[in-house]
């Protein structure tokens, strides 16, 4: 077991957190790709070679749900209450192996391992949550004219594919089996081609203690994501992704219908008020920067608006927070408060649009630059970014980066502040600062946002929906809103008479 007493610097302890299986997992065993290729998976880090993982072909593809399919009949028969055990077992060996677990997607994906043992904490308490909400499965009875009994069952939808982003990939594998597992469903996970280690490793932790069939995993790259979502024994797509990945799961998943859930991105403003906590609101626009992930998160709130009469005074202290709790290093030490972003492609996308906003007039009030300390020289490793100067039509102000960018506008007007608030394509989250409740309120209401903090920013709360407006996705997820979604209603009228 790798514990924190090791040191600081948990590279060394890599090798043993490691998976040892690389194939696809279904029907209750391992299985090698019958096309018998294999990837590589790179640190972003370091560009250490972390080794092979299987690449799962259509023919793969079609035999994990075939398993899925098989298993279902059994499994939705199972008794909730048994369904839940299953899954609060599953939540312990989670919690159990969280730094293990943690120090895989830090050599993996480039998140700091000391943050990314929360994810543990947080995919286990998903699998607790849904496996308390078993029994609230619930159907009606609905009064009739002509006396009949009249009534409606929730029933599971058969197989779901659930397709897991980079930013979080063990936090996302684990709690996002959870709810359609719980509903009866069964299911097949397609881990990122950037980041596939940790859920590999997770399924050697817990895809056991699951009957043969119901958790199965395809590795590979779009191309699996592709096959799965377009497979007609899928019942469901479930994305975390970009808007066009989610556009692309639409499109296959039209051909039969089926059902999907997407939670896709964003480009979400943060506003503060004249009447705004200063001493609070600056610390609260770093922590929903998202700056430890590198703003590799759909949540961030990427666009500070900034009302003229507090902006220098609270541009200055943000700039000096940021360069006090932020500075990129080695993900896998745990003195790191800002890891590497996933890749190559990430990192020059990250720049491009810093290039792009001072061309347009911006100016880089901190960071905007790859990282130049030696020792990070190898990893893609970019300095917190802050923004200045940035107006509503720059396109630092309307496009998602997914990186450390943060875009610092200026407002006076509420009007004109609200058309560039909403103004662009995006709305998952918002965050409003204010010590108005009648400012705060209203502001809310304005927001064209699905997930709203007042005072606050970042934090989640189980069973409280988050989703988007706008092309930032469908559906709600972290509540009881999600279990729904892996259930169809049958409705069944008896006459008595």
């Amino acid at each position: 077991m790798i514990t924190s007493e090791l040191g600081p610097d948990l590279s060394t302890r890599l090798p043993d957190a490691l998976p040892k299986q690389r194939e696809l997992y279904y029907g209750g065993a391992w299985q090698a790709p019958r096309s018998g290729v294999y990837l590589r998976s790179t640190s972003p880090g370091t560009q250490a070679d972390l080794g092979p993982y299987a690449l799962a072909g259509a023919d793969d593809v079609d035999a994990a749900v075939s398993a899925a399919r098989q298993a279902f009949p059994a499994w939705r028969e199972t008794a909730p209450l048994a369904r839940a055990a299953l899954l609060r077992q599953a939540a312990a060996v989670i919690r159990a192996h969280a730094l293990e677990l943690a120090l895989i997607d830090a050599a993996d994906c480039g998140n700091p391992v000391k943050q990314m043992q929360d994810d543990a904490v947080i995919a286990a308490t998903q699998l607790e949550y849904f496996a308390g909400l078993v029994l609230e499965l619930k159907g009606e009875t609905i009064p009739t004219m002509n006396g009949s009994l009249d009534y409606t069952l929730r029933e599971p939808l058969g197989v779901v594919a659930r397709i897991i982003p980079f930013n979080h990939p063990f936090m996302f594998a684990a709690g996002k089996i959870a709810a359609p597992l719980a509903a009866g469903n069964t299911v097949v996970v397609k881990p990122p081609e950037q980041a596939p280690l940790s859920t590999l490793r997770l399924f050697e932790l817990i895809a056991a203690i699951f009957p043969p069939g119901v958790l199965n995993c395809v590795t590979g790259e779009r191309s699996t994501g592709a096959a799965l979502s377009a497979h007609p024994d899928v019942a469901a797509v479930a994305l975390i992704g970009s808007v066009n990945a989610g556009k692309a799961v639409m499109r296959t998943a039209a051909d039969d219908l089926k059902k999907v859930l997407l939670e896709l991105g964003g480009k979400n403003a943060m506003i503060a008020y004249p009447d705004a906590d200063l001493e609070k609101m600056p610390l609260g626009a770093v922590r929903g920067m998202n700056f430890t992930w590198c703003g590799q998160s759909c949540g961030s709130t990427s666009r500070l608006f900034l009302h003229e009469s507090i902006h220098d005074e609270v541009l200055a202290r943000i700039i000096e927070l940021t360069a006090t709790l932020h500075r990129p290093g080695l993900p896998t030490d745990m003195r790191t408060t800002m890891g590497a972003l996933v890749s190559r492609e990430q990192m020059d996308k990250a720049l491009s649009y810093v290039e792009s906003a001072v061309a347009e007039g911006a100016r880089v009030a901190h960071g905007g630059r790859r990282s130049a300390d030696p020792a990070l020289a190898q990893g893609y490793f970019v300095e917190p970014t802050i923004l200045s100067g940035v107006t509503p039509t720059m396109r630092v102000a309307r496009e998602e980066i997914f990186g450390p960018v943060l875009a610092v506008l200026k407002w006076s007007d509420e009007d004109d502040l609200f058309a560039a608030v909403n103004g662009v394509e995006y709305g998952l989250t918002a965050s409003i600062w204010t010590t108005s409740l009648r400012t705060a309120h209203r502001a809310a209401a304005r927001v064209q946002a699905g997930y709203v903090w007042i005072n606050g920013s970042s934090a989640h709360f189980i069973g409280a929906p988050f989703g988007g407006y706008k092309q930032s996705g469908i559906g709600r997820e972290e509540c009881k809103e999600e279990l729904l979604e892996f259930t169809q209603t049958k409705n069944v009228n008896v006459t008595l008479d």
